[in-house]
């Protein structure tokens, strides 16, 4: 709508161009639009690309599913991957996706990706601190001081 005002206004394509951070031949379509149809053929431009596969409904069904866990669907272990949201979809929702493309699916739904901490069950933490501050100073190497021989220059007499 800017450019069809900044046009109206004398303003060359290229000036618009410019000023919008777009192509020239942009500018050229939109121009030949609003000359032919009126400024209201600008506020029709549709989406871009292809129309999603997942429904509205789907997508409620895929995110109740992520949230029973994956356990639901008989695996072991807790964890979300690519290939078992790609299986989750195609149960509930019967279409199949990539396991690559699923990614985009839960950050469009707002999941993000993360790795879980491989710690050790039997972890003690105390102890842990305690080696760092005790233990790891002890077996620390410390730099020589400037003008301090080494221990490979100085002889046995």
């Amino acid at each position: 709508m800017r450019a069809a005002r900044l046009l109206r206004q004398g303003e060359s394509q290229a000036d618009v161009a410019r000023t919008l951070a777009v192509h020239r031949q942009t500018v050229h379509r939109w121009a030949k639009r609003v000359e032919s149809q009126g400024r209201a053929a600008l506020k029709k431009a549709g989406r871009a690309g292809r129309k999603p596969r997942l429904s509205a409904a789907d997508l409620r069904r895929v995110a109740q599913g992520l949230k029973r866990g994956p356990q639901a669907l008989g695996y072991e272990t807790s964890l979300w991957t690519a290939p078992r949201v790609a299986e989750l979809i195609e149960r509930e929702c019967g279409i199949q996706y990539h396991p690559g493309h699923v990614w985009k699916i839960l950050r469009h739904m707002g999941w993000s990706c993360q790795r879980p901490a491989g710690r050790a069950l039997e972890r003690d933490e105390a102890a842990i601190r305690r080696w760092k501050k005790q233990r790891w100073p002890e077996l620390k190497k410390k730099p020589k001081k400037r003008g301090e021989p080494s221990s490979s220059s100085m002889k046995a007499d």
